[in-house]
C-alpha cells in the first residue's frame, strides 16, 4: 500500500513534526510505502507532487488548520483520512486501521 500524508498544527512546530515521525513509523512497521509533507513554520517540507497524491492509495491529512494548496487533494476525497495531528501522536494505529479500511485490506 502508498500512502502519503500532511501533517500541519496551529503553531507548525512540534505537533507538525511529532505527526509526520508517528505517521511514517507506523506506515512503515506495516510494510507499506510512506511519504510526509509537513506543512509548518518553515513552509512546506518534502512537498508531495501530484502524481505522488494520485499514485496513493490512502491520503492522510493529520491538520489542525487549513492546508497549503488544498486544491492539489480535490481529486482524493474518496481515499482521504482525516484525523487530528495529536491523535496520529497518541495513537499512530489508527492511520493504518483507517488506511486498511479505505482499501478494503485485512487486518
Amino acid at each position: 500500500m502508498k500512502i502519503v500524508a500532511v501533517t500541519s498544527c496551529a503553531t507548525g512546530i512540534a505537533h507538525s513534526y511529532m505527526a509526520a515521525e508517528a505517521i511514517a513509523k507506523v506506515a512503515k512497521k506495516a510494510g507499506y510505502g510512506v511519504r510526509v509533507e509537513i506543512q509548518g513554520a518553515m513552509g512546506l517540507e518534502n512537498k508531495l507532487t501530484q502524481a505522488q497524491i494520485d499514485d496513493a492509495d490512502v491520503v492522510v491529512l493529520a491538520n489542525d488548520v487549513g492546508l497549503v494548496e488544498p486544491g492539489r487533494f480535490d481529486s482524493s476525497t474518496a481515499k482521504t483520512v482525516q484525523i487530528r495531528p495529536h491523535d496520529v501522536i497518541t495513537h499512530p494505529e489508527r492511520v493504518i486501521e483507517s488506511a486498511r479500511r479505505i482499501t478494503g485490506e485485512a487486518s
